[in-house]
C-alpha cells in the first residue's frame, strides 16, 4: 500500500471533529466543578429551601427577624468536596479499567454515543433541579449519584475516544488533548465572568449546565458525521485488513460505495477478528507501552496532587484591599493553568520532541516532581510547618505557567505515542489502556493531595 492511495483529511475535518470530541468530553464536568459553590451554598440554605425561594424571601426575613450569624458550613456542605472526590475518582478508575478490557465486546458507537446521551440526560436533570425545591439530604444524595454517573460514562467515553484516535496517525490524539485543555479554559473564563457580573449562584449554575447540554449535543452531531469521511473510514478498515485488500476497498470508498465485504465480514470475519483480538494479549500490549503508561500516570499524579488542593489556597501578597484579591485565584490559579495547559497540549499538533523511544521523555516526566516543593513554598495559607520562600505573586504565577505547560505537553506526548508502540490492530486497546493509566494518575493525585496539603 503506497501513500498515494491514502485519502487526505480534507479541510482538516477529522482533526476538527476529534478536537470537538475532546472538548465535549471534559467541558461538562469542568462546568460541574465550576458550580461547586452553588451546590455547597444550596446545602447551607436555612430550612432546606431552594435558592430561588431563598432569594425571594431574603428581604422579608431581614426585616422580620434579627440578624443572626449563620454557620459557615452545614454538615453536608462541609463534607461535599471530599465525598465528591470519592464519588468521582472511584467510578472514573473502575470504568476506565473495565473499558480497557471489555471495549472489544461492545461496539464503539454504542460506547461513545451511549455515554454522550447519558451525560446529556444527567445535565438536563441537573439544570432542571436548579429550579426545583428540595431538602438538603435528598439533594446531596442525588448530586452524588449524578457525579458517579457523569464520571462512569465519562471514563468509558474518554477511553473509547483515545482508543479510536489510536487507529489514526499519532497527530490525531493531539486534538483530543487540546480540546480537553480548552474545556478548562472555558470553565475558568465562565467563573471570572460570574464574579465580574455579580450573577446569582443559581443563575450562573443554570447557565453552566445548559451550556454543557449544548456542547454535548454538538459533540454527538460531530461524532455521527465522522463515519462519512473517507480519511476516517480508511484508517478504520486498515486495522482489520491487509494492504492489498485495503487498496481495493479504498477504491470503493473513493467512489462513495460501501464495501460489500464490510457487511459480509461482520458475520464471516467477525469470529476471526474476535479470535485475533483475543490473541492480542493485554499483558503483551502493556509491556510495549509500559514506560508511556507509567509516565502519563505520573504526570497526572503530580498535577492533581497539588492542583487545586494546594494551589487554590495561595493568597496574594500584593492585593491588599483591592479587587485583585477576589480575582487572584480565578486568574492566577485556574485561568493561568488552563491557558498554559492548553498551549502545551496544542503544541504537540506541530512539534513532538522527544520521540516515543527516547529516554528524555520519562526523564522530563520525572523532573516535574520539582514543582511540588516549589508550589508548597509559595504563600499557601493557612500553613503550619513550612516557611514561605516564594511570597510574591509573580513567583506563583510563573511556577503555575511552567507547571501547567509541562503537564499539557508531556501528557499529550504520552497519549499520542502510546498507541504507536503497538501494531495497528492493537492500537485501540493500547489507547484504552493509556486512558486507564491517565485515570489512575488522577485518582492517585487525589490521594496524594491530602498529604501535600497537610505538610504545608
Amino acid at each position: 500500500m503506497t501513500t498515494s492511495h491514502q485519502p487526505q483529511d480534507r479541510y482538516k475535518a477529522v482533526w476538527l471533529i476529534f478536537f470537538m470530541l475532546g472538548l465535549g468530553t471534559l467541558l461538562p464536568w469542568n462546568f460541574f466543578m465550576t458550580a461547586t459553590q452553588y451546590f455547597t451554598n444550596r446545602l447551607d440554605m436555612a430550612q432546606n429551601m431552594s435558592l430561588v425561594t431563598a432569594e425571594r424571601n431574603k428581604d422579608i426575613q431581614a426585616s422580620d427577624a434579627p440578624a443572626a450569624p449563620s454557620p459557615e458550613h452545614g454538615p453536608l456542605s462541609a463534607i461535599f468536596n471530599n465525598v465528591m472526590t470519592l464519588c468521582s475518582m472511584l467510578p472514573l478508575l473502575l470504568f476506565a479499567c473495565l473499558n480497557s478490557f471489555l471495549h472489544q465486546r461492545i461496539p464503539q458507537s454504542v460506547r461513545i454515543l451511549g455515554s454522550l446521551v447519558a451525560i446529556l440526560l444527567v445535565f438536563l436533570v441537573t439544570a432542571i433541579l436548579v429550579k426545583v425545591q428540595m431538602d438538603a439530604l435528598p439533594f446531596f444524595v442525588l448530586t452524588m449519584v449524578k457525579i458517579m454517573l457523569i464520571n462512569s460514562f465519562g471514563a468509558i467515553l474518554q477511553g473509547s475516544l483515545f482508543g479510536l484516535a489510536g487507529l489514526l496517525p499519532a497527530s490525531y490524539t493531539a486534538p483530543i488533548m487540546s480540546g480537553q485543555g480548552l474545556a478548562g479554559f472555558f470553565a475558568s473564563v465562565a467563573m471570572i465572568c460570574a464574579i465580574a457580573t455579580g450573577s446569582e449562584l443559581s443563575e450562573s449554575a443554570f447557565g453552566y449546565f445548559i451550556t454543557a447540554c449544548v456542547v454535548v449535543v454538538l459533540t454527538i452531531i460531530c461524532y455521527l458525521g465522522l463515519p462519512r469521511l473517507d480519511f476516517y473510514r480508511y484508517y478504520q478498515q486498515l486495522k482489520l485488513e491487509g494492504p492489498g485488500e485495503q487498496e481495493t476497498k479504498l477504491d470503493l470508498i473513493s467512489k462513495g460505495e460501501e464495501p460489500r465485504a464490510g457487511k459480509e465480514e461482520s458475520g464471516a470475519a467477525a469470529p476471526s477478528s474476535e479470535s485475533a483480538s483475543k490473541g492480542h494479549s493485554i499483558r503483551a500490549i502493556l509491556k510495549n507501552i509500559s514506560v508511556l503508561a507509567l509516565s502519563i500516570c505520573f504526570v497526572f499524579t503530580i498535577t492533581i496532587g497539588v492542583f487545586p488542593a494546594v494551589t487554590a489556597d495561595v493568597k496574594s501578597s500584593i492585593a491588599g484591599a483591592s479587587a485583585w484579591g477576589n480575582y487572584f485565584i480565578p486568574v492566577s490559579c485556574f485561568l493561568t493553568f488552563n491557558i498554559f495547559d492548553w498551549l502545551g497540549r496544542s503544541l504537540t499538533a506541530i512539534f513532538m520532541w522527544p520521540g516515543k523511544d527516547s529516554r528524555w521523555l520519562p526523564g522530563l516526566v520525572l523532573a516535574r516532581l520539582v514543582f511540588v516543593p516549589l508550589l508548597l513554598l509559595c504563600n499557601v495559607q493557612p500553613r503550619r510547618y513550612l516557611a514561605v520562600v516564594f511570597e510574591h505573586d509573580a513567583w506563583y504565577i510563573f511556577f503555575m505557567a511552567a507547571f501547567a505547560f509541562s503537564n499539557g505537553y508531556l501528557a499529550s506526548l504520552c497519549m499520542c505515542f502510546g498507541p504507536k508502540k503497538v501494531k495497528p490492530a492493537e492500537a485501540e486497546t493500547a489507547g484504552a489502556i493509556m486512558a486507564f493509566f491517565l485515570c489512575l494518575g488522577l485518582a492517585l493525585g487525589a490521594v496524594f493531595s491530602f498529604l501535600f496539603r497537610a505538610i504545608v
